[in-house]
């Protein structure tokens, strides 16, 4: 970009450098690999879920049924990604709390017989009708998101205080905490624990007090899975799940899983090829996609999906940076706290695919089929979208 100035008409020097107003208004790249991402989910969550239509379970639905059902989430998640992309950072930091209200409420709501609605024990999801489920957990995640950032922004010379920089913060997700372990969703807690605790260590709470927040988290959630008999069991069968009285029990999800990831090798068996979708794996088009991708795409496939949320992650935490010299914390936070969420979601997702960490349920963001998951997501990247939009345009020296 030349650095040479045009001179006006009375001889002056115009101080707007004509490089600058070539800049998009967006992260290309950024946008890029979210489109190849979701693009990828559907034709992966197609491949996945083509033969639940063979089973009893799903024998009356097209084998098509999940796929357009992805796709009208995806239309439906990118509609409301732009709406959350038309408001401004400081609209939403105004929401903030407004929009964690409504998530407490949500996560109430599916808690009520009648109103939410129970599968497998759990009851994690709210009817709309037209059979379409809400699930609070993920609206709750983006409520999080928003309120911690919004908090460590309104408390940031409080932050070395226990009382004052913590303690409310604390409360508030620990109600959100006691709701969610009701369902019971242990890993939509972890999640949202992870993102809090990032956003209040980037927000600058004092590290001893950091350090001993987490060690009491990590004690909790030990205790967590050590007082409740089906999660112990989950964890021993991880720990060992090739043993006989785990293969075909507790362990029998992460068996099928590292079957299908061993299979695919280096390069796959070819896309459609997966055996173990064939109602081997269960929820292979849901929290087990990972090992569909590894068995069809083999170790490159995988190895590309971690890229490409690495390269998420990484703009993210840069576009935070960004924001945080331009003097706009809130807008830091949030950018930041999205790179969190995803990266930490992923990570676990993945880990529990490949027998890495123990096997809970929770989606592959952007990438799983789930419909308020895929939508939650998307909204996520639209607020990331935005903070990225305003940048550029104070670079430019424009308002708001």
């Amino acid at each position: 970009m030349s650095l040479a100035s045009p001179r006006t008409a009375n001889g002056g020097v115009n101080s707007v450098r004509p490089g600058r107003t070539s800049m998009l208004n967006y992260d290309r790249g950024l946008l890029l690999a979210v489109v190849v991402l979701v693009l990828f989910g559907l034709v992966m969550v197609y491949s996945a879920s083509v033969a639940l239509a063979d089973g009893p379970r799903f024998g009356n639905l097209a084998r098509h049924h999940f796929a357009l059902r992805h796709a009208v989430f995806m239309v439906v998640g990118t509609v409301l990604a732009g709406a959350v992309f038309s408001l401004s950072l400081e609209t939403w930091r105004k929401l903030a709390i407004p929009v964690f209200l409504l998530a407490l409420l949500l996560l109430l709501a599916v808690l009520i017989p009648g109103i939410g609605r129970e599968v497998n024990g759990s009851w994690r999801w709210l009817p709309l009708g037209f059979g379409i489920n809400l699930q609070p957990s993920e609206v709750m995640k983006f409520a999080a998101l928003l309120y911690a950032a919004d908090y460590t922004f309104r408390k940031q010379a409080h932050m070395d205080a226990f009382l004052r920089g913590f303690l409310p913060l604390a409360a508030a997700m620990g109600a959100a905490g006691m709701l969610l372990l009701l369902e019971p969703d242990l890993g939509a807690f972890v999640v949202i624990v992870a993102v809090t605790m990032g956003i209040l260590f980037l927000g600058g709470i004092n590290g001893k007090l950091f350090g001993g927040l987490t060690a009491v988290m990590t004690t909790m959630f030990l205790l967590l899975i050590w007082l409740s008999p089906w999660r112990r069991a989950r964890l021993f069968a991880y720990l060992d799940p090739w043993h006989e009285d785990n293969v075909l029990g507790k362990g029998y999800q992460l068996s099928h899983s590292l079957i299908a990831v061993g299979r695919g090798e280096w390069t796959g068996v070819g896309l459609g090829g997966s055996i173990e979708k064939l109602h081997y794996l269960p929820e292979a088009h849901t929290d087990f996609i990972i090992a569909v991708i590894g068995e069809e795409l083999g170790f490159i496939g995988i190895l590309a999906v971690l890229l490409l949320f690495g390269f998420i992650v990484r703009r993210a935490f840069e576009i935070g940076r960004q924001a945080n010299a331009m003097d706009r914390p809130f807008s830091g936070l949030v950018a930041q706290g999205v790179g969190l969420w995803m990266g930490v979601q992923a990570f676990i997702n993945v880990g529990v695919c490949l027998g890495v960490l123990p096997t809970k349920g929770l989606t592959l963001p952007l990438v799983s089929y789930g419909g308020s998951g895929l939508v939650m997501n998307l909204c996520a990247i639209g607020l990331l979208m935005r903070v990225d939009y305003e940048n550029r345009v104070l670079m430019r020296g424009g308002r708001i």
